[in-house]
């Protein structure tokens, strides 16, 4: 979800570069979003370290539901996403990258792209196309990059790695929010998210770049500089993870792909950095600290 608050009207600088009035307020119930967030961060840590399997669940039932949200969206604007084949094709997807690794998550994902072509062929030329073209998009962004974090659990110190994965999303979205709320003036992108501002890249920098350097070494044994870089990748990709779904909003003209979580919105707009993070620390970790089997 977009790290900063929600930034004042935005008037040109002395330089002519858009920047915010005042500091950015909050502009989410903290409260409901506060208990929203340490419940689903204590059912993740519940799952990961006690079946760890179990996390898989936790995992397939978000993608369902932002699945869910990003059809709806799509939908108002008479873009038909083969949700069915989609669901069904990436919960399998999901839970075969967990058993049997890289190879199954791209098998499964590619016959679910066929599946996804013939799904659609009952409805007629009109917006074949586009429809198809959407569950593509839908399958690879979500579906896909979920599987990277089943790659991650698989691993005989999975839980670990999916912390460390997990704490690095979460670091990157409080410290934009925290940061970009208490100081935030300078808009990043206004024309795609009106509230992510510079300030607050720097506290999602800043945050993401310490927990790497301190989790790393104290959940998978690495070393500080491997930690700092994973760190600074992770809030790339998360960053970008942000803008994306921020961009995909005012494509749609929607404010929030749902209203499931209090004080977050929908499954989809508390995910998206995570999603884009995946494959990314999946591929340093695997660099840095291998897996037997793997690589």
């Amino acid at each position: 979800m977009s790290a900063d608050g929600p930034a004042e009207p935005v008037v040109p600088g002395k330089d002519g570069t858009p920047r915010a009035r005042a500091p950015v307020r909050a502009g989410r119930n903290l409260p409901a979003a506060l208990g929203v967030g340490v419940a689903l961060g204590a059912l993740a840590i519940v799952t990961l370290f006690t079946v760890k399997a179990t996390f898989l669940i936790y995992l397939a039932a978000a993608i369902a539901v932002a699945l869910w949200e990003l059809s709806r969206a799509l939908g108002a604007r008479d873009i038909g996403l083969p949700l069915v084949p989609v669901a069904v094709g990436g919960t399998a997807a999901i839970v075969l990258a967990y058993w049997w690794g890289e190879r199954a998550l791209v098998t499964c994902v590619a016959i679910t792209m066929i599946v996804i072509l013939a799904w659609r062929l009952p409805g007629g030329t009109v917006g074949y196309l586009r429809d198809v073209t959407a569950g593509a998009f839908a399958l690879i962004y979500l579906p896909l990059m979920a599987g990277f974090a089943s790659l991650m659990l698989a691993a005989p110190d999975g839980s670990r790695r999916t912390l460390l994965f997990l704490i690095l999303g979460v670091c990157s979205d409080i410290g934009g929010y925290a940061t970009g709320v208490l100081i935030g003036r300078h808009l990043m992108v206004p024309t795609i998210s009106p509230k992510k501002t510079w300030e607050g890249f720097g506290g999602s920098a800043l945050a993401c770049l310490v927990a790497g350097a301190v989790a790393l070494p104290l959940l998978l044994h690495g070393a500080a500089w491997q930690g700092l870089l994973i760190g600074a990748a992770a809030l790339v990709a998360a960053t970008l993870g942000d803008l994306t779904e921020s961009m995909i909003k005012r494509d749609l003209q929607i404010k929030d792909m749902g209203s499931v979580l209090p004080g977050h919105g929908g499954v989809l707009d508390r995910i998206d950095s995570l999603a884009l993070a995946a494959p990314v620390v999946w591929l340093l970790l695997l660099a840095f600290i291998p897996v037997a089997g793997q690589g």
